[in-house]
């Protein structure tokens, strides 16, 4: 049985554009990571990334033989995440703060002032 036959049917870690992911998933092992330092149990991870046992069970084989190194990678991709958060925040709010200053087009006075009402009446609900 040659290497190609296995790996087509035993779930493996491979290294993909997304990182280190379960074979014939999309699921990485930060995914999986993110619920095991939270302390989920492993049948729930299973269970809400839809892994076979095998998988689940190819993937803490493989945090646990390799921890420095998964660790090390999972603190980057958090960073990352992190990085990214904050950014996509700021320009959201850079961008909020631009349609705030948008004054309505001729013609549109009414509607602006009913779209005001509104948001004045729906600050009020909150």
């Amino acid at each position: 049985m040659d290497m190609t036959s296995v790996s087509q049917h035993q779930p493996v870690i491979i290294r993909t554009e997304r990182g280190l992911t379960i074979s014939s998933t999309r699921i990485t092992i930060y995914d999986v990571m993110d619920y095991l330092t939270a302390q989920y149990p492993p049948k729930f991870i299973r269970s809400l990334f839809d892994l076979t046992e095998e998988q689940i069970n190819v993937a803490l084989s493989y945090i646990e033989t390799n921890r420095p190194e998964v660790e090390a990678e999972y603190k980057l991709v958090l960073k990352q995440a992190e990085e990214n958060r904050q950014y996509w925040e700021e320009r959201s709010r850079e961008h909020l703060a631009r349609a705030a200053k948008i004054y309505p087009k001729p013609g549109q006075e009414a509607l602006w002032a009913k779209l005001q009402e509104q948001k004045a009446r729906h600050e009020l609900e909150a």
